[in-house]
């Protein structure tokens, strides 16, 4: 794999990031954590990060298992503004099939990585914008909003560029598309640009970067998909006193009402297991006609019926 850094859509399995050309040097910029959660977590992460995707698993887990002392703000990065990069191999839309393909058996998280064959993306910052316009109606259901747009892109092959796709994303996930598309049009590009304004401010130099704080000006920061460990570890540094919520049910249903849908690589993260018992497990459940699947040709995600 290249060693070359400045081409965003070169995600690196090993380092577990999708990095941006280098930016000027940044200032130190302090983040302050809300009141009602001990810890504050700023999110850089863009819907097409293929990284970002491969830590779906460790993040759903913090939230069950922290999700009592963590308040996530999700921060939109702008991966690909456009194709104007040609470094790393990567100079054309279908060059990133085939390193879509190698980063879904690395993360053992499902892509088909055609869309890039068949109906490329020009860039990401539509469906940043879209996020921040979906983050002003309700950060929960843009939390549910960039899912199912990253579903569409990375099982369906749907170019989430486009409005048509967007919009059916917003509406699956509860948002109202006429108040999303105004907002899409308006001021959720000036959200997006201060997104963009911020992360330079905090040095981010690629996705997915987590900013963990406490209240007392203390910042810890995991860079890249890592162990679930990691991004537990960052918790109890900063507040010790975090217990963790057992997040194992005796019912092998019960995690699809909290997550809809969830690939084998989720169902083993969360549950502490193997991904091949994960994958037995879900097979024999929709086996019984209680799971629906999807199958891509390099993975499946199973879905609450």
């Amino acid at each position: 794999m290249s060693t070359d850094k400045t081409n965003p859509l070169l995600c690196d399995p090993e380092t577990g990031t999708c990095e941006m050309p280098i930016h000027e040097k940044a200032n130190e910029t302090a983040i302050i954590p809300t009141a009602d959660k001990p810890i504050k977590i700023i999110y850089y992460t863009d819907p097409i990060c293929s990284s970002c995707w491969g830590i779906e698993p460790q993040l759903r887990k913090l939230k069950l298992e922290y999700g009592n002392y963590i308040d996530i703000d999700y921060r939109m990065g702008g991966l690909l503004p456009d194709w104007s990069y040609n470094s790393g191999g990567i100079s054309k839309p279908s060059d990133v099939a085939h390193h879509w393909e190698e980063a879904s058996l690395y993360y053992e998280m499902p892509i088909d990585g055609n869309v890039w064959l068949e109906d490329p993306l020009d860039s990401s910052y539509p469906s940043c914008i879209a996020m921040k316009a979906a983050q002003i109606q309700s950060k929960d259901k843009a939390v549910k909003f960039m899912r199912i747009l990253r579903e569409k892109l990375y099982l369906e092959k749907k170019n989430i560029a486009k409005w048509e796709n967007i919009s059916e994303a917003a509406e699956l996930s509860g948002l109202d598309t006429k108040k999303l598309k105004w907002d899409y049009e308006g001021e959720a590009k000036v959200l997006f640009q201060e997104d963009l304004n911020y992360a330079r401010s905090l040095g981010v130099r690629g996705f997915p970067t987590l900013f963990f704080s406490d209240g007392n000006q203390n910042q810890l920061t995991v860079y890249g998909s890592k162990p679930y460990a990691s991004y537990e570890n960052a918790i109890l540094a900063l507040f010790p006193d975090a217990k963790k919520k057992k997040t194992a049910n005796e019912h092998p249903l019960a995690l699809f009402e909290i997550y809809p849908t969830l690939a084998p690589k989720e169902y083993a993260v969360i549950l502490d297991i193997s991904y091949a018992e994960a994958h037995t497990i879900l097979e024999q459940l929709f086996e019984k006609g209680e799971l629906n699947k999807k199958s891509v040709k390099n993975g499946v995600l199973y879905g609450k019926k």
